[in-house]
């Protein structure tokens, strides 16, 4: 049970007290900006990735549920990253299916009543189902009849395949291509802009590209990222901006960036972009276990701070989470990783929110899977003014959240997210804890008050 203090008078005035300001917050230490909701207040997005990737046609979507958004906010979590593709959406050139956009309406209804907010991603494995995947449609692929081989054992390698690497040259590259994408865009933003739910749009999942003769991984995705994915955003936010001037743009690099390879990526011209990449190790992929003393997240982290240092984005990571969560060095990787993530992003999804085994987050009974549980931890959702410091201690299980309280015209409400247990709560410096209910609670500071918050395991 939360042990918080309360007043009714308090309470009547929080609404009154969310007046829309800026919608930028100050960089923080790290020199990297925060990302910001419609009032103005820092955001900490912690959530899953969402998906049905079997279900195509009249079957698309169907194995998400309301439960999954219930589910997850019962865990503690804000966030989902729902998948959608291109073609399931646009299955011949102009056709958009209007029952593909009523189920993701039916989705994101789900997630606005349990208040978790959404990033609509526009997913892509291996190019589309010309290659026996999801993405684009086979509509939009072309190959000039260079030859693919299935790998069934290591699908990943299928994106080294000539045919679909030439099928991403003419994606970027082809005047008519890049029009469908942008208009499925539109269509997708002028559908959904305005749903309390939509947080934003991620514009491509994991883009790849062609090596050239003589080129390494590195300098390819380097070349991949500067001269045809920047374009390619800038055009992309363009036509989702026709339709929604509010919601957030959200960019990938290529893959390779979870290699501790920076992007190179160039600036993208909108005011709302969020830096997205990945955060996957080879090896774990692979099956490995954690190896803490060959310092990937250590390098992984500094190598993508750089672009939202450099261009002054917000940093959310879109997916993340080994395969195998239950081998020895699982429980120290999981530790690690929540603490890098926690010291440079506004936020994750992990890779993935479904019942079951393999990368699944719970399993059949709803129950977080060997060292899952350790992804669910106290968190401030939305913080009324500067973060100056928030980290959680998961040896004594204890959060402590330090901000300046935003001034006289700005928001006044903090909101914090716990897990399932007891939690007692305290908070100094001018503010009050207000209950709101099982496993969310506010804190109202005076304007311009220094706070610290502190979240303890009752």
């Amino acid at each position: 049970m939360l042990r918080t203090r309360t007043t009714l008078a308090a309470t009547l005035v929080v609404a009154a007290l969310l007046a829309p300001t800026a919608a930028h917050a100050e960089p923080a230490e790290t020199g990297i900006p925060v990302l910001t909701d419609e009032h103005g207040r820092a955001l900490t997005l912690r959530g899953w990735n969402v998906e049905d990737k079997a279900g195509r046609g009249d079957a698309a979507l169907s194995a998400i549920t309301e439960k999954h958004f219930r589910d997850l906010r019962a865990k503690g979590f804000d966030f989902a990253r729902l998948l959608v593709f291109w073609d399931d959406l646009e299955p011949r050139p102009g056709r958009y299916s209007q029952t593909y956009l009523r189920k993701i309406e039916r989705i994101l209804d789900w997630a606005e009543k349990y208040d978790v907010k959404v990033l609509i991603d526009a997913h892509q494995d291996v190019f589309g189902p010309a290659f026996g995947h999801r993405g684009m449609p086979a509509w939009a692929t072309r190959t000039d009849g260079l030859p693919f081989t299935p790998h069934p054992d290591d699908w990943f390698s299928e994106y080294f395949e000539p045919a679909v690497q030439r099928a991403f040259t003419h994606l970027y590259e082809d005047e008519d291509l890049r029009r469908a994408q942008a208009r499925m865009w539109r269509v997708l933003a002028d559908r959904f802009e305005g749903h309390p739910a939509v947080l934003g749009y991620d514009l491509i999942n994991e883009p790849m590209g062609e090596l050239r003769e003589g080129e390494d991984l590195p300098t390819a995705a380097r070349r991949i990222e500067r001269d045809q994915l920047t374009p390619m955003y800038n055009r992309l936010a363009d036509a989702v901006r026709s339709a929604d001037r509010d919601a957030w743009v959200f960019v990938e690099p290529t893959p390779i960036v979870g290699e501790g390879v920076p992007t190179g990526l160039g600036r993208i011209d909108d005011p709302k972009t969020v830096y997205a990449p990945h955060f996957y190790n080879t090896g774990m992929e692979a099956g490995a276990d954690y190896d803490p003393a060959a310092g990937w997240i250590e390098s992984y982290e500094q190598a993508v701070t750089l672009y939202p240092k450099e261009y002054k984005v917000p940093v959310v990571v879109g997916e993340w989470g080994p395969l195998n969560n239950s081998l020895p060095n699982m429980n120290r990787f999981y530790r690690a990783a929540m603490a890098s993530l926690g010291r440079y992003t506004s936020g994750w999804a992990g890779y993935v929110w479904c019942y079951g085994g393999g990368y699944c987050a719970v399993d059949g009974a709803g129950a977080f899977r060997t060292n899952k549980e350790l992804t669910a931890e106290p968190y401030a959702e939305a913080v009324a003014g500067t973060v100056r410091s928030a980290a959680y201690d998961s040896g004594g299980g204890v959060y402590r959240l330090s901000y300046d309280a935003a001034g006289r015209r700005g928001p006044r409400v903090t909101e914090l997210s716990l897990p399932p247990g007891d939690w007692r709560i305290t908070a100094r410096g001018a503010a009050l804890v207000l209950r709101k209910d099982r496993g969310r609670a506010s804190i109202l500071a005076t304007p311009g008050a220094r706070v610290t918050v502190t979240v303890a395991r009752g």
